[in-house]
Parts: C-alpha cells; structure tokens; sequence
C-alpha cells in the first residue's frame, strides 16, 4: 500500500529531490537505521536447529527473526554475511555468519548447532556406493554392473511405499478396463451356475425324501465317514 499512501510534505517540489531525500528518510525505512555502520535489519529464518546458551533453550529451524545483516568479508566474489539476532527467550544476542565455501551458516556466539546424526536407512534414502574397488568392478565387469542393477532396482522397489506400490499395481492391472469387466462377469456368471446347480439338487433331494428342512452343503468327509460306518452289527 505504500506506493498508493505515500505523504508529500505541502514545502515539496519536485525540483528539490525525492520526498525521501526532502525529509532526511531511507527509502528502507526504520530497517535502513544502522545503514551508516553498514548493517540492514532483514527477516532471517534459522536453517536447522539450534541450542541458546544464554538460556539452554532449544530453538527450532525455521524459527524467524529480525536480524541485522552486515557484510564482514569475501570469499573470492562472494561476499560472507554476518546475521545478528536477539532469542526470543532470553533477549540474548545470537550471531551467525555464512561460509560460502562450504555451501552453509555457522553459529558464532550465543548458540550451538543440535547435532543431528542418522543413517540413509532412517530416512528410507538410498544410501550411495562410495567403495572403490566396487566402482572399478563396476566399470570393468559387464556381468557384475547387470547383477548390482538388479540389486539395487530390487532395493528402490522395497524404498517405495505400500500406498503407492498398490496404486501402482492397480493401475497396471486396470489399464484395459474393458477386459478386465470381461473376465469378472465371466466369472459371476460360473458362479451363478454353480449356486443355482447347488439349489437345484437340494431341491430334488428334498422332493425326493419329502422334507421341509433346509439342507447344508454336501460336505465330501461326511461322504467319507458314512461309508465307513458298518451297519452290520458284527
């Protein structure tokens, strides 16, 4: 809103500058208000966890602060920035610089980065092959590079997880809908006739004999153990 709210002094003129420089005020306002020492207060988010000395608080990454960002140095073309910040906890000061070289922030003072150590299995990441007599076998062998891409398509296919291994196997298996319609009312249709061939002879058995039971299922070990009944009374 400030393009469309900005205040011209009634004194202005245009001939006299921009309305910032009239006024003695930074285009940057209050952020701008240690510029002469070379500091600009920003927005930082801190990029992993961290512990407060001052008050042995845990602080968690991607907690923001109003920092003051100064630039301290160079490597070669890239410039190091040094991040200063109060805890919200114990209004103590923190003071983290970047390292360009190695591609991260570094805690200075007033805090300790949490160590966080794991292995690739805990995040189910893969882990890279780093030996190198396997490398050299890799590149030489044909017959081992081809067994070692079966080993390791096996392990990327058990990374993979259960949801999406069903959806996956659903889709393969629904791709042609049409046939696969076609094979289950086939398959309703046999066991309708099954069911019904079922019905129809405990129907005539019980025409047969007279009863106004329902009859179970014919079971095959019922079969088996009436014959072995001797009726004879030997």
């Amino acid at each position: 809103m400030q393009p469309f709210n900005k205040y011209y002094p009634p004194d202005w003129t245009p001939d006299k500058g921009s309305v910032n420089t009239f006024v003695g005020k930074h285009p940057l306002g209050d952020r701008a208000r240690k510029i002469d020492q070379g500091i600009l207060v920003v927005r930082f988010e801190l990029p992993y966890n961290i512990w407060c000395t001052g008050c042995d608080q845990h602080i968690g990454k991607g907690v923001r602060y109003n920092a003051e960002k100064k630039k301290i140095g160079n490597y070669y073309s890239t410039p190091i920035l040094q991040f200063r910040m109060k805890c919200h906890l114990c209004s103590g000061w923190i003071e983290i610089h970047t390292d360009p070289k190695n591609a991260k922030y570094l805690v200075i003072s007033g805090a300790k980065q949490k160590m966080e150590e794991w292995e690739p299995e805990d995040s189910e990441a893969i882990k890279l092959q780093d030996d190198p007599e396997i490398k050299e076998k890799l590149e030489s062998d044909p017959m081992y590079k081809l067994e070692h891409g079966i080993k390791d398509k096996k392990v990327w296919d058990d990374a993979v997880p259960v949801l999406t291994q069903l959806q996956r196997l659903n889709d393969s298996q629904w791709e042609d809908p049409y046939s696969q319609s076609q094979q289950l009312r086939r398959r309703f249709r046999q066991e309708k006739k099954l069911e019904k061939a079922v019905e129809d002879e405990t129907n005539r058995l019980r025409d047969k004999h007279s009863l106004h039971i329902p009859l179970v299922p014919i079971d095959p070990q019922d079969d088996i153990k009436a014959k072995l009944i001797d009726y004879s009374g030997k």
